[in-house]
């Protein structure tokens, strides 16, 4: 077995060198310059992706909090390994790392951007959390006095998930919110690409590929290092922002690695490592060619993607608790549905406020109306 994952490991180092040699490859260098200056002007999918994201987690945890396991988890049944909830987070980490790459490069200076990442992420998870805790923990069986002020405000701060002993009784997962678990290392990301910027590694772009494939590939041989395989799926992300220069879309390439993904999905060592490789480009390139006025709509001036993301554990959780004979398709239904209403609310009366404090950091967003990432 151990044999089979240092194979399955060179491969991934020799297919993912040869992505980005065989995209840069096929076409001119005026060819690709002029995909790329094209593909700054035309809208892209980018919001409907995370808003899709977001409820592949909502469906891979209904049937799972329902029945205590994966036995009725779709993707799982299918492939033997990943869930769609684990598919919705790699691709919201894909995401990110394209933009947030592209964020710091835009950003006057490490402090600016800085203040950027933390005004994305912080506003909306502290309302989250303090929801959960000081509202929704009581309700349901909370012990809220076994939580102190300063541990309260320490897990906070370091982006913990919002816990609290007693919650959710007789619930085959009885935790507040399971789901801001990822949040803390969506921000070690952030800081990565701080650290790698100040080092001047962004422009350094082959040997962040070699350190990216070396995360994949300790990722591979150790499944549990969560930190390092989010790290090389968000890495996959930004190397596509920085070789957006040399990439080729193209819809037969996309075939190609979606086939390659699908076929992977199928090794418990190498699925995740499939999704960084050959789904970031299926991802990519339908962001930028499939043309949808409708597609590209989505999130540009109401993004609930991450309130749908932080308000669906809590709200599923609660229709178990108060249901426990629930088909798992209808709380699927009804958790979509109520979590997008906290998530319209967690946009206009958190999310958006600070992302107007946050615009005025970024020269001539205002006037151009371009949206921040």
């Amino acid at each position: 077995m151990r044999r089979r994952c240092y194979i399955g490991c060179y491969l991934i180092r020799m297919i993912f060198l040869n992505v980005f040699r065989w995209c840069a490859g096929s076409v001119s260098r005026n060819m690709l310059n002029s995909t790329t200056e094209q593909m700054r002007r035309t809208p892209n999918n980018f919001g409907a992706l995370r808003l899709i994201f977001a409820v592949l987690v909502i469906l891979s945890h209904s049937t799972e909090l329902v029945d205590g396991n994966r036995s009725r988890e779709i993707l799982t049944r299918i492939f033997g390994t990943l869930t769609f909830g684990d598919l919705g987070v790699d691709g919201f980490f894909l995401i990110s790392g394209y933009l947030v790459t592209k964020s710091f490069l835009e950003s006057r200076s490490a402090g600016e951007y800085f203040l950027k990442r933390v005004l994305r992420i912080y506003p909306g998870y502290v309302v989250a959390y303090l929801l959960c805790v000081l509202a929704l923990g009581p309700f349901i069986g909370g012990q809220i006095a076994e939580l102190s002020g300063a541990k309260l405000l320490w897990q906070i701060v370091t982006l913990r998930e919002a816990r609290m002993p007693g919650v959710f009784p007789g619930v085959h997962f009885p935790e507040l919110n399971a789901s801001m678990w990822t949040i803390k290392y969506e921000f070690l990301c952030y800081l990565l690409v701080l650290a790698a910027g100040v080092a001047g590694l962004l422009s350094k772009r082959i040997i962040l590929v070699l350190l990216i494939v070396g995360s994949l590939v300790l990722s591979a041989l150790h499944p549990n290092s969560t930190s390092v395989g989010f790290a090389g799926v968000f890495g996959c992300g930004a190397l596509f922002y920085l070789y957006r220069d040399r990439i080729r879309y193209d819809w037969r390439l996309a075939i190609l690695a979606a086939c390659g993904l699908i076929v992977l999905l199928f090794s418990s060592w190498l699925a995740t490592a499939s999704v960084a490789v050959f789904g970031s480009y299926v991802l990519f390139w339908f962001a930028f060619n499939v043309t949808s006025p409708t597609l590209a709509s989505v999130g540009q001036k109401v993004d609930i993607s991450y309130g749908v993301y932080l308000y669906a554990w809590p709200v599923e959780s609660l229709l178990i608790w108060l249901n426990p004979g629930i088909s798992p398709w209808v709380g699927f239904i009804e958790t979509t549905a109520i979590s997008s209403l906290f998530a319209f609310g967690s946009w206009w009366l958190v999310e958006k406020p600070f992302l107007s404090i946050k615009t005025k950091f970024v020269p001539g967003a205002l006037a151009s109306g371009r949206k921040v990432p």
